[in-house]
């Protein structure tokens, strides 16, 4: 197994012209691959938008396809394959893991070291088997290190601190450093069981959800509960110092000995045991939740102001799954020490795709990195499949769909139409998004203005729990008229305030109101994308990223007045974001969408052959 090592002068020598670089994470959750081209991002891709199954974690088998199609090469012309962590170091420390609690880890280890032993320490052998024809040499990364290049790499500095923040790699669970230029160097780390990542995992088993899908569901949550347990966390959970470091208590937490995060102890600390999934939601869940994000929030701010002391940098990079935490996110740029923030859209395992390929580009081949100070390099995280026309008129053929040809302007003109009367559209233009957020290439629009649209988008469209706020895209231009945000947050990552002018105090009928009472009150003139809080998940679009989805918005705004709309992701729940015309149809069909745009072509609900499924396919996803 060979590790990405320091730059040899004789791969310019050895390197073809264009150099094709592949980057795969897989075997833990959120598999992906990516590709460099030169070094210039060319395709990036999660396998669960191929295979349909949520968090796939299987070798990405359609993702890589996908690349080398996308950039019309074989595996055999790639210049170099890399793999995001270390196998045998992650094989360590599971192995000290279990032997570190015996005998009580020994069910645990029955059941993970046999899978390790047999394939995920054969990675080498397996990747081989997969790509094919490849003869070139396999380079691992750290699984940190990965994180650490997909934060700073695309990032548009020439220099910044990084933070990577999540569950655990092979020992680190949070790391910093610095990036200059086309070097990375991480200086300290947080080491296994001690987890920021883990501790919010916990909370997301204990109040009922999916652990490393459900955690955006507790961060949606926490507006409604109060912290009232906070100082329990602190007392009992967690010692945390001033520089945001900290020792977790396991003798509250199951994932050490175990096959579940929480234990006995813990149950008892905070009242009972974990809460059912799917059963109906308490005061206690959502204070529950409140106080781990405070948790959180803490923790993120301590140690972006000890990155921030320790290097003295202005600018900061973020990646790792916390990164995800848009409302911890918004935080640190209002109240950090930092000027400016910029965060990997694909902050998961799946960037760690990514961030392995630009390490053996930078550092093993010892290549120069190109900045301008304010574009990054993820051409808007538009690195996914796109359709042509006339594959997308072939399918709708086949189909039996009936649909519209419509020019451009009119297509735009048409669609404003529908969302200005309140109807809900799939839209389908373009690429893919890479990363977990839908930012104008598979998504789901309606009218911020309504008070309506939140409950039915959620129960009508999602088949979700209704609490769940939805996120604003807004003009680049005029985000200042509508929200307290003075940067640009292509990427859906950071969480702000709505602006105080546009905002609707509470009156006195609704003061008394509590929990999920609160949900159904107007709070703004953008209601369905104003959380209880005041706060949004904020979107802005740039015309020269996404210049269909821009113009849209453009045309709801000559229409209506409001240079904003609702965006979510094209899926139901459970189900990964939707990836072809056929995904799409199918998803449009199964649900209460009104309207559906596929590239050029304008589709009706009302004007659609029967659609024969029953409801039994919603077994068909998991619910998260």
């Amino acid at each position: 197994m060979q590790v990405i090592g320091v730059y040899a002068s004789d791969w310019n020598r050895r390197l073809t012209k264009p150099a094709y670089i592949l980057g795969i994470s897989a075997y833990y959750h959120d598999s992906a691959a990516a590709l460099l081209r030169d070094g210039e991002i060319i395709a990036a891709a999660s396998e669960e938008r191929f295979t349909r199954i949520k968090g796939d974690a299987a070798f990405p088998a359609r993702a890589v396809p996908y690349c080398l199609k996308e950039a019309g090469i074989g595996a055999a012309e790639l210049a170099a394959v890399g793999f995001y962590d270390n196998p045998i170091l992650k094989f360590e420390r599971i192995l000290e893991t279990c032997l570190g609690v015996a005998p009580r880890g020994f069910r645990q280890f029955l059941m993970a070291g046999p899978l390790w032993i047999k394939e995920k320490l054969w990675t080498d052998r397996e990747l081989r088997d997969s790509l094919g024809d490849y003869q070139g040499e396999l380079l691992y990364s750290e699984h940190h290190e990965s994180h650490a290049a997909s934060a700073f790499f695309p990032s548009p500095f020439r220099e910044a601190a990084i933070l990577t923040m999540d569950g655990v790699g092979e020992w680190a669970t949070a790391s910093f450093g610095v990036g200059r230029d086309a070097d990375i160097q991480l200086l300290k780390e947080m080491r296994w069981p001690d987890s920021l990542g883990l501790l919010y995992s916990a909370f997301t088993y204990y109040t009922g959800f999916k652990v490393n899908s459900g955690e955006y569901k507790v961060m949606g949550l926490a507006p409604y509960g109060e912290p009232k347990y906070v100082q329990l966390i602190y007392d009992h959970l967690m010692d945390l110092k001033a520089d945001g470091s900290f020792r977790l208590n396991q003798e509250y937490f199951g994932y050490l000995a175990g096959l579940t995060m929480t234990n006995d102890r813990f149950h008892r600390l905070f009242g009972g045991p974990p809460r059912v999934p799917e059963s109906k939601l308490t005061q206690r869940e959502m204070d529950l939740a409140r106080s781990v994000q405070e948790v959180c929030e803490e923790v993120m701010m301590r140690m972006a102001r000890t990155v921030h002391r320790e290097t003295g940098l202005k600018q900061l990079c973020l990646a790792g799954g916390v990164a995800l935490n848009c409302v911890g996110n918004g935080r640190l740029l209002r109240e950090g020490p930092y000027e400016r923030i910029w965060i990997q859209p694909a902050a998961g395992d799946a960037g760690g795709a990514l961030g392995v390929a630009q390490l053996i580009w930078h550092r093993r081949f010892g290549k120069p990195r190109e900045v301008d100070g304010r574009t990054d390099a993820m051409r808007g995280a538009c690195l996914g499949p796109s359709f042509t026309d006339s594959e997308i008129e072939s399918f709708l053929r086949r189909t039996g769909a009936v649909y519209r040809r419509l020019e451009r302007p009119c297509l735009l003109q048409a669609t404003a139409e529908l969302l200005a009367q309140e109807k809900i559209v799939g839209w389908f233009n373009g690429r893919m998004e890479f990363g977990p957020r839908a930012l104008g290439g598979r998504s789901i629009l309606g009218d911020p203005r309504s008070p309506r649209m939140q409950a039915q988008m959620n129960i009508k469209i999602k088949f979700r729990e209704g609490f769940r706020p939805f996120a604003p895209s807004v003009l680049r231009e005029r985000v200042t008229e509508y929200f307290e945000l003075g940067c640009d947050s292509p990427y859906m990552l950071l969480v702000a305030p709505v602006r105080k002018e546009r905002q609707i105090p509470m009156d006195a009928d609704h003061q008394g109101l509590w929990g999920i009472e609160q949900l159904n009150v107007v709070r703004s003139d953008i209601p369905a994308v104003t959380h209880i809080d005041y706060s949004a998940r904020v979107q802005t679009v740039e015309r020269d990223i996404s210049p269909d989805y821009y113009d849209l918005i453009r045309e709801f705004d000559r229409q209506t007045g409001c240079g904003v709309l609702i965006n979510t992701s094209f899926n139901v729940r459970g189900e990964p974001i939707v990836c072809t015309p056929r995904d799409a149809y199918t998803c449009f069909m199964r649900t209460h969408i009104d309207a559906l745009v596929l590239g050029p072509y304008l589709l009706h609900k009302a004007e659609q052959p029967a659609w024969s499924e029953t409801s039994e396919w919603q077994k068909e996803f998991q619910l998260d």
